[in-house]
């Protein structure tokens, strides 16, 4: 590698007490010179990894994202479904729509409503789908403005457009159309002539997390920069938005202060005037008609009753809001059982929970649906289980639509496992549900199974995880083995049929594992909490003590045993490179953060100071550089065999952390370090099927290469 001091674009000064980095000219993302030595690395890996049969191996990967027979899922709006579908003809994707009877049918006939590869070849952008927004017709029915969101590479900032779905066309500014250049934010629509805009674009717009800190009220015809600014947040809080909730009969202006990534500020416009919604920063609420949620994510004392962490609570909006402290508890987690989602049919909510990581759903029907429809007199909720979900699988229910007067209580069922192709059913309250579609099998299932097992981590607490192998499995400490997790801002690991995973892992004889670690949220607030800033060790101790059970019981061995990760699960697998080197025989790591001490200067991530603490904090410092891998790279180790793959366009967490470490490890004389640098697909790392399919073929042919042998 070229000497870092040698021309002038890299010898940066450092701030004193700053840890020397010999790296900081590759964090000009889009520089000629970094993207210079971009290409020559990633010429590097493919050389090395694309060889063999690795053209077959990302064909069939490529075939299971491209099949014709996935399950388009759908999302009702009036009368139509509408579904964005992306396959080997149409690899930026179709915006489509059908009717109900077509849907059912094994060939339903869609109505193309925009095509995202002619419109990128027409206007030279590669444009990325990021989904519409419709305006609520007054019919209710006959839903036909949307504002549609396009990337243009794949990255978090999106432009927004109107768009006309009866007319199939884009309304342009000169004909009065809504249209609003590429910024993080979002829109919401008021009323026909009137956006609600949250966006970065205009003067002191960013916050210091880089996203809006302002929200405009935005008429038809009007520049953004001379619109009404209606809210706005101070400049080192995450974000501001707004929106405007339509259901016919409660129509309201809302909007947001999000202080940190787990600290939020609610208020409702009253009055012409913002009244906040007189809640702690830490409980999560959700209005639905009449009623308001609350979700504590932390223990909430109410006039001197606590309510756990993690349980769902209920309340009449307007009482509330006029100081009623009357709760109702809706559920309570315990040891074993937690709140993940929940879901409002027109007379029912759906509650979705984990227990011991394997899907639960309860039926509860809140008083006022009448005690005609079974309900109580004393104002008590009922409530009883909805049987649809079998062990070590994962089942989501959430409503079709809860404001068709003729379907208002129907449902859809997702329900998954490691070895259960994807089924798409639908139900009716009271009524039992059906199965609609269901996905194919990619790989061979009747061969392998599924178990789940228990680690005990350095502090003794029990940690789950899931492992899919061969029936046949010979416990001899041979079988290469991919271990798999994630651990960070309360995002749960569950089963989930993949394709991908079948082919380019278990059919070659291959072990899968995940590891469902503190700092998930398996287990509701509280086992997020456990691994949190100061404690984050505790989430690396878990996912080595899974590495250390599964070797223990000669599934594995360390030269056998290898782990991936993408985002904060690429900080873990980080730290498994750095702290137990020891376990694994090689680490994926993709989009990655890795640079601890740099990590808020860095695209998005002064947002997750909440998660990781704030290395501007000499105290918190202390700790954070612990778990910074980018520091903690030794002379004289014995390091895994390294892949380190990231995206250009990547702009929460960016490629700078992922470069540096490639680029340090390289100039260490770390032998077997690869690297490789989309140059387009934002944070996952891939903006079409093809990209994706690339990708998940370079670290799985990485991975077998490394632990076969």
């Amino acid at each position: 590698m070229t000497d870092p001091t040698e021309t002038p674009a890299r010898t940066l000064a450092h701030a004193p007490g700053e840890p020397v980095d010999e790296n900081l000219w590759l964090e000009d993302i889009r520089g000629e010179e970094q993207l210079a030595w971009v290409r020559e690395q990633n010429a590097r890996t493919e050389e090395l990894l694309e060889t063999g049969d690795y053209p077959e191996l990302e064909a069939q990967i490529l075939e299971v994202m491209d099949s014709q027979d996935r399950i388009p899922m759908v999302t009702k709006r009036g009368d139509w479904y509408y579904n964005f579908w992306r396959d080997a003809s149409n690899p930026k994707g179709l915006w489509r729509r059908t009717r109900w009877e077509s849907y059912m049918t094994d060939s339903p006939e869609w109505e193309i409503l925009l095509d995202v590869d002619a419109l990128a070849a027409t206007e030279g952008v590669e444009w990325v789908w990021g989904g519409a927004g419709f305006l609520r017709p007054d019919d209710g029915k006959s839903w036909r403005r949307c504002m549609v969101r396009l990337s243009p590479d794949g990255g978090d900032a999106v432009t927004v457009r109107e768009y006309d779905v009866e007319d199939r066309a884009f309304i342009a500014p000169e004909a009065g159309g809504f249209e609003l250049p590429a910024a993080k934010g979002g829109v919401d629509w008021l009323d026909v002539d009137t956006l609600i805009v949250s966006s970065t674009l205009g003067e002191d717009a960013v916050t210091t997390s880089s996203y809006p800190r302002i929200v405009r009220r935005l008429p038809r015809g009007a520049a953004l920069e001379d619109a009404e600014v209606i809210f706005e947040v101070p400049a080192d809080h995450l974000m501001g938005g707004a929106g405007f909730d339509d259901t016919p009969g409660f129509e309201r202006l809302l909007a947001s202060d999000r202080i940190s990534f787990f600290d939020v500020r609610h208020s409702i416009w009253r009055d012409d005037a913002w009244r906040e919604i007189p809640v702690p920063t830490d409980v999560d609420i959700d209005l639905h008609r009449e009623w308001i949620l609350f979700r504590p994510q932390r223990d909430w004392d109410v006039d001197g009753v606590v309510h756990d962490a993690g349980s769902l609570l209920a309340a009449d909006f307007e009482a509330f809001l006029g100081g009623s402290t009357q709760l109702t508890v809706l559920f309570s987690p315990d040891a074993h059982t937690s709140l993940q989602s929940w879901s409002w049919t027109k007379t029912r909510l759906l509650v979705n929970l984990l227990r011991d990581v394997s899907s639960q759903i309860r039926v509860l029907m809140p008083p006022s649906a009448g005690a005609g429809a079974g309900s109580t007199d004393d104002g008590a909720w009922s409530s009883e289980e909805l049987d649809a979900c079998p062990p070590l699988h994962l089942v989501e229910s959430y409503a079709v639509d809860d404001e068709d007067p003729d379907a208002g209580d129907d449902y859809w069922l997702i329900a998954t496992g490691f070895l259960t192709p994807t089924t798409l059913l639908r139900g009716t309250i009271g009524g039992g549900h059906a199965e609609v579609k269901r996905a194919p099998s990619f790989f061979d299932e009747s061969r392998l199974t599924v178990e789940q097992h228990f680690a005990t981590s350095a502090d003794g607490t029990r940690v789950p995880y899931f492992q899919v192998g061969p029936k046949d499995l010979e416990l001899n400490g041979a079988a290469p083995t991919q271990l798999s997790g994630y651990g960070g801002f309360e995002i749960s690991r569950t089963p989930a049929y993949s394709g991908v995973v079948g082919r380019a892992w278990l059919e070659r004889g291959g072990v899968y594992v995940v590891a469902n670690i503190r700092g998930g949220g398996e287990y509701g607030p509280a086992w997020h909490q456990a691994a949190l800033k100061e404690n984050r060790h505790r989430s690396y101790e878990d996912f080595a003590a899974v590495a250390l059970d599964l070797i223990r019981r000669e599934v594995t061995s360390p030269e056998h045993l290898g782990c991936t990760g993408g985002s904060n699960g690429g900080l873990l697998v980080g730290n498994m490179l750095v702290n137990f080197p020891s376990l694994f025989g090689a680490i994926s790591c993709g989009v990655p953060l890795l640079d601890m001490r740099r990590y808020t200067k860095l695209s998005a991530g002064t947002s997750w100071i909440a998660e990781y603490g704030d290395p501007d904090v000499p105290e918190q410092w202390e700790y954070l550089k612990t778990f910074s891998p980018y520091h903690l790279l030794r002379d004289g180790v014995d390091y895994p065999d390294t892949f380190i793959w990231t995206a250009t366009s990547d702009d929460r967490v960016g490629p700078v952390q992922a470069r540096k470490m490639a680029a340090r490890m390289e100039a260490m004389g770390i032998p077997n370090v690869w690297y490789h640098e989309a140059l387009e697909g934002g944070h996952a790392g891939a903006s079409d099927n093809r990209q994706a399919a690339a990708l998940q073929a370079r670290s799985a042919a990485f991975l077998w290469r490394s632990l076969e042998s």
